[in-house]
């Protein structure tokens, strides 16, 4: 039998993880500027109060947003580059795809929010500096293993080209959300350009 410490901790991730799916629920309806604690409260079907009591604020709120869906979206991203039998062009163009899901799901206009919002404040810099970094080691050591198969990187350090990488989609997101993206912009479409040109360097190597 479960000690009360034991289902109370557990109802406190249940509670808060009905309350951080609301807010995403919302935010891909209604946007950040439209987003409010007492629509995620709605959604959520529970009383504003342990919104407050759970996050604190709207920004509380949207940090802890951010910092579950990272983690989720970096163990997704992890586990497709962690597989042997997937070439790195297929990885490629799945990361392209995973780009359109997360437009969809507003995880990206989170980040861009918070990334701008990051400039003028510390505590936001931090926690979106923290889920970056994240993403670039990840980068980074997928840098390393092509360095491995295909040589030199064309002068690149495994480091830079994996921020260079890292680089290109967060430009990628901000060109996308401000409609930038156009036939004169062909953003999506450049970075999957990038994975035929993985394809060709593969069918040397073999």
């Amino acid at each position: 039998m479960k000690s009360p410490e034991t289902k109370s901790a557990r109802k406190t991730v249940v509670t808060r993880e009905a309350i951080l799916e609301a807010t995403k629920a919302v935010l891909r309806e209604r946007g950040y500027a439209g987003l409010s604690t007492r629509d995620v409260a709605a959604v959520a079907n529970m009383p504003m109060s342990q919104i407050h009591y759970h996050f604190g604020s709207k920004q509380g709120l949207i940090l802890a947003l951010f910092e579950y869906q990272n983690v989720q979206l970096l163990e997704r991203q992890q586990s497709m580059f962690d597989d042997p039998n997937m070439p790195l062009s297929l990885q490629w163009k799945r990361a392209c795809d995973y780009l359109d899901e997360d437009l969809e799901s507003g995880y990206v206009r989170v980040l861009q929010e918070l990334l701008a919002a990051g400039w003028s404040n510390p505590e936001i810099a931090h926690v979106v500096r923290e889920g970056l970094e994240g993403w670039n080691s990840l980068l980074v050591e997928i840098a390393r293993r092509a360095e491995k198969r295909f040589g030199s990187l064309g002068g690149f350090k495994a480091e830079e080209l994996g921020t260079l990488v890292g680089m290109s989609f967060i430009g990628a997101e901000s060109f996308i959300l401000s409609g930038v993206e156009s036939r004169k912009f062909p953003v999506r479409k450049a970075l999957r350009r990038v994975g035929e040109i993985i394809r060709n360097l593969e069918k040397q190597s073999i």
